[in-house]
């Protein structure tokens, strides 16, 4: 078992951890935040999903209402009237052979990056690049698509995009502690309503099967079930 700092130790002590309600997990979390830097919060949701099979396999975006809280540096795959329009919208990097060239020389120095379908065929050559680092563009979440500038806007607000893991879980940050608890809420209830939306057909028995939040230091705080269904449904 790894052992916790006195810090992490401190913040536990008196706390109760399981079977909170969504607002308590997301107050206690905030609240027990002890890092000298401003702290993301995440949740990790346990889906009754079974990932092996395409049509269980919950991958989306969603944009938060408040936003993340971090800079996003987006790379747009374009060609023609379209970097302009990418410009135009705020993208850091634009460009066409030329900006896959550079990623293919090594060059990664970007969050997110979005291509037009015509792209495509070009931005598949670097994709063992970008693939594992998580930015190769997907018409899935949103950014393979001629709507650069929609595009490029929601990425720059603080739009998330998730994808269940091989366990069936999936993480997603939803905001830094400074936001406090009640933006925090309103961002995890978007989160938790867009998920609650995919459950396929095909799944089985009880679809969000456990949920926590915690900081990127601080201990983690599990939420009833019951409370985030409901949560998510209101």
């Amino acid at each position: 078992m790894p052992k916790h700092g006195k810090k992490y130790r401190k913040a536990t002590e008196g706390t109760e951890q399981f079977g909170l309600t969504v607002e308590q997990a997301v107050t206690s979390a905030v609240d027990k935040a002890y890092a000298k830097f401003d702290e993301t919060v995440d949740v990790a949701i346990n889906l009754g999903v079974d990932p092996k099979y395409s049509d269980q396999m919950i991958r989306g975006a969603v944009s938060l209402p408040n936003g993340l809280g971090k800079e996003v540096r987006v790379a747009c795959f374009v060609n023609g009237e379209k970097e302009a329009e990418a410009k135009e919208a705020g993208a850091d990097f634009v460009g066409g052979d030329d900006l896959v060239a550079k990623v293919k020389d090594g060059w990664l120095d970007f969050d997110k990056a979005i291509a037009t379908p015509d792209m495509m065929a070009k931005v598949g050559q670097i994709g063992r690049v970008l693939g594992p680092r998580g930015l190769m563009p997907n018409a899935k979440t949103g950014t393979v698509t001629f709507d650069v500038a929609n595009a490029v806007n929601e990425l720059k607000a603080g739009r998330v995009e998730f994808k269940v893991d091989k366990a069936g879980v999936l993480h997603a940050p939803i905001g830094k502690v400074s936001f406090g608890a009640e933006k925090l809420l309103e961002n995890l209830k978007t989160l938790l309503e867009t998920v609650n939306k995919m459950k396929p057909s095909s799944a089985k028995g009880t679809y969000m099967k456990a949920v926590a939040v915690a900081t990127t230091m601080g201990p983690g705080f599990k939420i009833d079930p019951l409370s985030a269904r409901k949560y998510s449904e209101s």
